[in-house]
């Protein structure tokens, strides 16, 4: 199977007259009304940002133009990964974890930013500790997690901030039956000190906001060793099974593997390895209307890009390595992808569009030439 480009690269958000020109880690969907939703977190200084937020932009011509990004998650701290998925018959949820102070304060250390500098955009480290201080212990607390907030109205307003026990990137999947399962990492304010994750779980997501734990992934090991296991994805496919892709990394790894529930996620398989070592991470996965299933991801060795990967036996074996996007550092990547009314697909994804470019919210549409 090969993939067609249609068109060229589009830019879906970015700020740029001002100094806050980040944005990162999208999601898109399309939302009852037929409009195109995609949420980001955006007016960031750099890849760890006390200032970004979580911004919704709309698109009503199938994502050929797009409205300004609006703000719907705006806590005191770093709010990172926007996931936005419709339910229901108008619903709405969007998703997003953010980062502790503390961490905040050792990525704002210049041995980290001269560690990572092609995460850097403009930034002040002066401005950003003067700002770290402002926040309380009792603030930190209180919003320091993975949070969502419900619409109701198809994505025009927002109510209050509820706490997920997991996060991942694209929020939860919504089953046949109309309920929303969450398959995330556990969220730990310490994880990124530590440099892993304790497990994979599932949870049942409730409209007054409360959750319900259903199950747990097995952790991946390399050599004895436990690798980090995170930001995973999952679909249901037509017999019921749920398919999940994970981001695995640590013990020389950054790739994917999949798991497979047959009991709506109350016991998952061991998960195997799709991609190479270093194949690319992390992924999104869509069910095709033809029953191709579709996985999309970062690639973050040179030749740095975004990739697609194609099953047609629902998981069992996977084409690999279909370049969508080809980039110009290893900052991009956590790619997410919609079928259009006509059967082509819109993938969205965040990148630095040029190589002095501050990473933008970017789209590509495509489809299937064969």
């Amino acid at each position: 199977m090969k993939i067609k480009l249609i068109g060229e690269v589009k830019t879906v958000m970015n700020n740029p007259n001002g100094k806050a020109k980040y944005f990162g880690w999208p999601s898109v969907a399309k939302l009852h009304n037929g409009k195109i939703a995609v949420v980001a977190s955006g007016y960031r200084y750099a890849h760890v940002c006390p200032f970004g937020k979580v911004v919704i932009a709309y698109s009503e011509d199938n994502g050929n133009t797009y409205s300004s990004p609006a703000r719907i998650i705006d806590t005191p701290l770093d709010d990172r990964d926007a996931g936005i998925v419709p339910f229901g018959k108008s619903s709405v949820i969007v998703t997003s974890f953010n980062n502790s102070v503390a961490f905040q304060r050792n990525w704002n250390e210049e041995k980290v930013y001269e560690r990572e500098a092609s995460y850097r955009g403009w930034v002040d480290k002066e401005l950003v500790e003067s700002y770290l201080n402002t926040i309380t212990a009792g603030e930190e607390e209180k919003y320091i997690g993975s949070e969502f907030t419900f619409s109701h109205d198809c994505g025009q307003s927002f109510g209050e901030l509820h706490k997920s026990p997991v996060t991942s990137p694209h929020g939860p999947l919504v089953l046949s039956d109309g309920s929303l399962l969450w398959v995330g990492r556990v969220f730990n304010p310490d994880e990124c000190f530590r440099g892993e994750a304790d497990c994979i779980e599932a949870h049942k997501i409730n409209l007054d906001g409360s959750t319900e734990y259903i199950g747990t992934i097995p952790s991946v090991y390399r050599d004895g060793k436990k690798a980090m296991s995170c930001e995973p994805h999952t679909v249901e496919l037509a017999d019921g099974t749920l398919l999940c892709h994970i981001r695995v990394q640590g013990c020389g790894l950054f790739t994917v593997f999949q798991s497979e529930s047959y009991d709506k996620g109350a016991t998952w398989s061991m998960p195997r390895q799709i991609l190479s070592d270093k194949g690319g991470s992390p992924p999104h996965l869509l069910i095709h209307s033809s029953g191709v299933i579709i996985s999309s991801y970062g690639y973050r060795e040179k030749p740095y890009g975004v990739r697609i990967m194609f099953s047609r036996d629902n998981g069992k074996t996977w084409e690999t390595g279909h370049e969508l996007y080809k980039g110009y550092d290893s900052d991009l990547g956590y790619p997410c992808t919609l079928e259009l009314e006509s059967g082509e697909l819109l993938t969205v994804f965040y990148a630095h569009n040029s190589p002095n470019d501050v990473a933008t919210i970017l789209q590509q549409k495509w489809s299937f030439e064969d």
